[in-house]
C-alpha cells in the first residue's frame, strides 16, 4: 500500500483553460435523455422490493450493506450497468469499501475531520462512504445517484439500517437524497452554486467534503462530473475524496484520464491517499483533490 504521494498538476497558463482533451472526445454511442432530477424523500422507501442486509467488516469497522434484485427493482437483468438507463448503483463496488477505509485512516491520522461538515456523496449506490460521514458527525450528508429507484430500494433502507441507533432528530434534517444526471443535478442540490465561488449571507457556500467511488469509468461522463464538483465544492478549503481504478478496461475511463483533465485545467491539485493492488492486473486508488 502506498500513501500520501503527491501528483503534481501544473498551473494554468495565460491561455484560457480547455477541457477539450482528445481522449475525452468519446466515440461512445449517444445516450437517451437522462431522467428528470428529483429529490427523493426518505419516506419513499419501496415497500414491494425485497431488501436483505448483511454486515461488511472494514478493518474493524462494521457497516451494513443491503442487497436487492436488479430485475425486481428496474426490470433489467443482473447487469453491472446499462449506460444512460442504469449506472450500476445496486452493486457494491470495491472502490466504496476502499474509500471508507481511506477516510477512516485520514481521520485517525489527523488529516480529516467530518464532524460538523457538509458532505455530498456522488454516485452513492449503497451509500457506505456517506453513511460513514454520518456516523462521524457530519452536520449534513446528501446522497446522489442517477436512478431514483436505487435510492428508494437500496440507499435509503441502507442509511436507515446503519443509522438505526441514532435518534430521528439527528438525521431527519441533515440527510437528503437526490436522483439525476451530473449535468443537471446541481439545480437541486442545496449547497451547489453556478460558479466556483459564491456567497450565502456573507459566507462561502458549498460542500466541505465530496465523496465518490467508481464514478469515473465513463470517459463521456467525466466532464459533467468535474463540472458538478466545481459547482458543489466550497472554495477554497473544500476537498474531494475519489476512489477508482487506474483503468477501466473495456470502457476507457480511469483515475489517470480524470487526473489528466484536472491537470489540463490547472485549478485543482491531487494527492494519492492509498493504492490497493489485489493481485489482478488493475490497481485501485483513492485520491484527495483540493483547490490549489
Amino acid at each position: 500500500m502506498t500513501t500520501n504521494r503527491s501528483f503534481q498538476l501544473f498551473s494554468s497558463s495565460d491561455d484560457k483553460p480547455s477541457l477539450g482533451l482528445g481522449f475525452l472526445e468519446s466515440s461512445e454511442p449517444p445516450l437517451p435523455p437522462p431522467p428528470p432530477s428529483i429529490e427523493v424523500l426518505s419516506s419513499e422507501v419501496s415497500p414491494s422490493v425485497k431488501y436483505t442486509v448483511e454486515p461488511v467488516n472494514l478493518d474493524g469497522l462494521t457497516l451494513l450493506k443491503g442487497r436487492v434484485n436488479t430485475k425486481e427493482v428496474l426490470g433489467l437483468p443482473n447487469s453491472d450497468l446499462v449506460p444512460g438507463i442504469y449506472e450500476g448503483g445496486l452493486k457494491l463496488w470495491e472502490g466504496s469499501l476502499d474509500l471508507v477505509k481511506a477516510l477512516r485512516s485520514e481521520i485517525q491520522n489527523g488529516h480529516l475531520s467530518l464532524k460538523g461538515k457538509r458532505v455530498l456523496e456522488l454516485g452513492c449506490g449503497h451509500g457506505l462512504p456517506g453513511i460513514f460521514a454520518c456516523l462521524e458527525g457530519a452536520a449534513e450528508t446528501h446522497f446522489q445517484d442517477f436512478n431514483a429507484e436505487v435510492l428508494r430500494c437500496l440507499t435509503i433502507p441502507n442509511v436507515n439500517a446503519n443509522l438505526a441507533e441514532r435518534s430521528q432528530s439527528d438525521t431527519a434534517s441533515g440527510v437528503l437524497f437526490f436522483a439525476g444526471d451530473w449535468g443537471e443535478i446541481h439545480q437541486l442540490l442545496p449547497h451547489a452554486h453556478e460558479g466556483e465561488i459564491n456567497s450565502e449571507h456573507g459566507q462561502a457556500t458549498g460542500y466541505d467534503v465530496i465523496l465518490m467511488a467508481e464514478t469515473i469509468y465513463s470517459i463521456s461522463a467525466q466532464r459533467n462530473l468535474y463540472g458538478l464538483i466545481k459547482k458543489c465544492i466550497i472554495h477554497p478549503h473544500g476537498v474531494v475524496y475519489m476512489a477508482g481504478k487506474k483503468h477501466y478496461f473495456g470502457v476507457g475511463g480511469g483515475t489517470r484520464q480524470f487526473l489528466s483533465m484536472l491537470e489540463k485545467e490547472g485549478v485543482m491539485s491531487a494527492t494519492l491517499v492509498t493504492e490497493v493492488a489485489d493481485g489482478s492486473s488493475n490497481v485501485r486508488e483513492v485520491w484527495k483533490l483540493s483547490y490549489k
